[in-house]
């Protein structure tokens, strides 16, 4: 079977203020800020909270697996009512509300009830906003070029920039200070960005009125489906970094601000790929980036689990900028030019859901138990799912 034929998709209903451009900035400027410290820092809160390895992979994998149920159903409202924007703020006030509750609990199933209670409502924010930047296929008015398609890239890096930013500010921030400034800098974050998703443009397309699921109509289409598992193989192989690079770090005997940095490397050229990433999609293609990433996290992965030298892990973090950022930019990009407007909501959820829900609570599960009985060994099995994925990359570009 093949996707429903898109034809000529419904133009989007333009937001009539200015600024759309800036605006969006600043919605991946606030939530990347919050990932800058979440990301890196969270599992240091919950271990000074006296939870081990494996209870603390357990926590990302419930974190990252709720959106496999969430996600698509948010999104299927989405797509039926074709709006975002409002979706979204509901969504963001209901988990500054839920996150809230973290400065009160303690014990591991408590904190697995708040875990799964906030990003059961934080989760499906991301995928309605790049389906809601994708819409909005204008440049502000206000800007040089009016009239020309928004540029992903140009827009996705201000959100890269943010979680550089803070990955090195929060560093310096933590180091030899009370653990608790994590959560406290998490809320105030959440508290902002319920007034940047306000902000947002309130582009919307024709609701769908079709009664299935979306998400069903979304996966009967065989090339997505490859495109999904390549996907899902390349990024679920940072479960190891994101739940364990700063522990493995400090266990390496790298301080607070080194391991801020080191991070912030790796944005740093997620930064530079997305600034050329209109160029790089002309000329490669939303395909051959997704197998160029899978085939850079196989060389990161192996090298990192095998060496624990300074200039070799510098050199290892620049290659984020394609085991991630490659893989994301063709991802956005190949549902965008893949899905009709109708399903877009609900694609851009399935993605979330599967690649960074599914697949990396998997593996972040797995993750804590490799990294318990194997340390930095642990990296080894995730450059095989690096390779696995550029290959289901590659076999979509012959099927193509």
């Amino acid at each position: 079977m093949t996707a429903p034929a898109p034809g000529p998709p419904a133009e989007p209903v333009p937001d009539p203020g200015t600024g759309i451009s800036v605006r969006l900035a600043f919605f991946y400027g606030a939530v990347f800020a919050l990932i800058g410290i979440h990301l890196p820092f969270w599992p240091v809160w919950l271990a000074a909270k006296g939870l081990g390895a494996t209870e603390i992979g357990a926590l990302i994998a419930a974190g990252v697996g709720v959106k496999v149920v969430f996600n698509p159903l948010i999104a299927h409202i989405a797509d039926r009512r074709g709006q975002r924007r409002g979706i979204m703020l509901a969504l963001a006030v209901a988990g500054l509300a839920a996150f809230s509750l973290f400065g009160v609990t303690d014990g591991f199933w408590a904190l697995l009830l708040v875990t799964v209670m906030f990003f059961a409502v934080w989760s499906p924010i991301m995928p309605l906003g790049e389906s809601l930047t994708m819409l909005s296929q204008r440049r502000d008015s206000t800007s040089p070029g009016a009239g020309k398609e928004l540029d992903y890239g140009r827009i996705r890096l201000w959100g890269s920039l943010s979680f550089m930013a803070t990955a090195v500010g929060a560093g310096y921030v933590l180091a030899g200070r009370d653990p608790d400034i994590i959560y406290w800098a998490i809320l105030s974050g959440l508290a902002v960005t319920v007034t940047i998703i306000w902000a947002l443009p309130a582009t919307a397309v024709p609701a769908r009125t079709g009664k299935r699921l979306a998400a069903l109509e979304v996966l009967r289409d065989r090339p997505f489906c490859l495109f999904i598992t390549a996907a899902a193989l390349i990024q679920a192989s940072h479960a190891v970094y994101y739940g364990f690079g700063t522990l493995n770090w400090k266990a390496q005997g790298y301080s607070e601000n080194v391991i801020g940095w080191l991070w912030a490397e790796g944005v740093a050229a997620e930064i530079i790929l997305f600034a050329f990433g209109a160029r790089l999609i002309r000329r490669f293609g939303p395909v051959r980036l997704i197998a160029l990433g899978g085939l850079a996290g196989a060389l990161r992965w192996s090298v990192t689990g095998a060496s624990d030298g300074l200039l070799v892990l510098i050199a290892m973090q620049a290659l984020h900028g394609f085991t991630f950022g490659a893989t994301h930019l063709g991802a956005i990009y190949f549902i965008a030019r893949r899905m009709p407007q109708a399903l877009s909501a609900s694609a851009q959820s399935l993605y979330s859901a599967i690649v960074m829900g599914l697949a990396l609570g998997a593996a972040s599960l797995t993750a804590g138990k490799l990294y318990a009985l194997y340390g930095s060994g642990a990296y080894q099995a995730m450059a095989l799912l690096a390779a696995a994925g550029g290959g289901a990359a590659l076999m979509l570009m012959k099927r193509r």
